[in-house]
């Protein structure tokens, strides 16, 4: 249940901001959200047995969340989001010794002037441009709130190329966002590095650009990262590029987008990916929706993990990494949604990952392929 808590707005440090002004107005939501998910999964030991129970949530990050929003008079409003994230089958933290590992930032939003400016651990701008093609579930227009895609599974891996030097969020970042009246959405992120003696290491910097229109969306991203955090400077340069859009008639939205990922090893040479997706969501009258979708990553010369059993996700150190291989990941995947009320749904889904050549996955132990199937309930409050 969303509570309006005017009353403690007050008790936060943005409650003071407008302390004594004629205009100032507080709130601040609690919310969350819980995904359960039973899944089965083949291949997963060394000898191919099958593992079934309750695993991490198929679509969204289990949260608890506090955001808030006080009006400081003439269209100007400072704007803070903390999340959590848990697991619900035991309820420990995602992140084991921090809370919020979601968000945790504060900022000032203006949509008629200046648009959005936040401070703190956030989503990567590119993964918030990239999040409406991604895959068959995200967002149908680039906004100011903060997208995703789906949460743990085989298709999962195409988030990484709107990654950071430290993942698919940020530290230390600040993002602009301006949606302008004509459609057209601009952003800028950058991530402080914050190493002393070396300005650049761990730095990530993110340009994007898209536009709404009433039956399709066009969204773009241009991203580089000093990955390595070293006071040396001997950091790895990763970039990555993507356009892609979604087309909406009727029942249907459509989904497609292309990503190109370069990245700098080291010893071992540059590492050069090229990825595409498709999907599709279908949403009839009544109760129920469905969603498919396909993708490949293709990586050249990508450098193996520590322990050699699985290609690096992008924007990952690859300082530790002894080889490299080249191959290719494709993922078929669907689902289908019964929705219970407009908070409440279950689904069903499944995928299936195909490896080819040296691109390999650790999950799949040596396996060059593996399905996985789900069925859950998610509800938000």
């Amino acid at each position: 249940m969303k509570k309006s808590m005017a009353a403690i707005a007050a008790l936060g440090a943005l409650g003071a901001l407008g302390a004594g002004s004629a205009y100032a107005q507080s709130n601040v939501t609690i919310y969350g959200l819980i995904d359960a998910t039973i899944s089965t999964t083949n291949n997963a030991n060394a000898s191919g047995a099958r593992l079934t129970g309750i695993s991490t949530a198929w679509f969204s990050g289990n949260r608890l969340g506090f955001r808030g929003k006080e009006d400081l008079g003439g269209g100007l409003g400072a704007i803070f989001k903390l999340e959590a994230e848990y697991l619900v089958a035991t309820g420990a933290m995602d992140t084991p010794g921090v809370l919020f590992n979601r968000d945790s930032w504060v900022g000032l939003q203006d949509p008629r002037s200046f648009g959005q400016v936040t401070i703190g651990r956030q989503n990567t701008l590119a993964r918030d441009f990239a999040q409406v093609y991604g895959d068959a579930y995200g967002s149908s227009a680039i906004g100011y709130e903060e997208g995703g895609f789906t949460n743990n599974n085989n298709f999962k891996q195409m988030i990484f190329y709107a990654g950071s030097a430290t993942g698919t969020r940020y530290d230390n970042g600040v993002v602009w966002k301006k949606v302008f009246d004509n459609g057209v959405v601009a952003g800028v992120g950058y991530q402080f590095g914050e190493v002393a003696g070396s300005f650049n290491s761990g730095t990530t910097k993110s340009f994007g650009l898209g536009y709404n229109a009433p039956s399709f969306v066009l969204s773009s991203f241009y991203n580089e990262a000093d990955v390595g955090n070293k006071a040396d400077a001997s950091t790895e340069k990763h970039k990555s590029w993507s356009l892609g859009g979604s087309y909406m008639f009727g029942i249907t939205r459509l989904n497609a987008g292309y990503f190109h990922y370069t990245a700098e090893q080291g010893a071992l040479g540059t590492r050069t990916d090229k990825a595409w997706t498709v999907s599709a969501r279908f949403a009839p009258q009544g109760v129920m929706d469905y969603e498919i979708g396909y993708q490949v990553m293709k990586a050249n010369n990508a450098a193996y993990s520590s322990d050699g059993t699985g290609t690096l996700n992008a924007y990952s150190d690859a300082s530790g990494s002894t080889a490299t291989g080249s191959g290719k990941k494709s993922t078929l995947y669907g689902s289908v949604f019964y929705h219970l009320s407009k908070r409440t749904e279950l689904y069903v889904a499944a995928d299936y990952m195909k490896l080819s050549d040296g691109y390999r996955v650790a999950s799949a132990n040596g396996f060059k392929n593996q399905t996985e199937l789900a069925v859950g309930m998610r509800t938000r409050f």
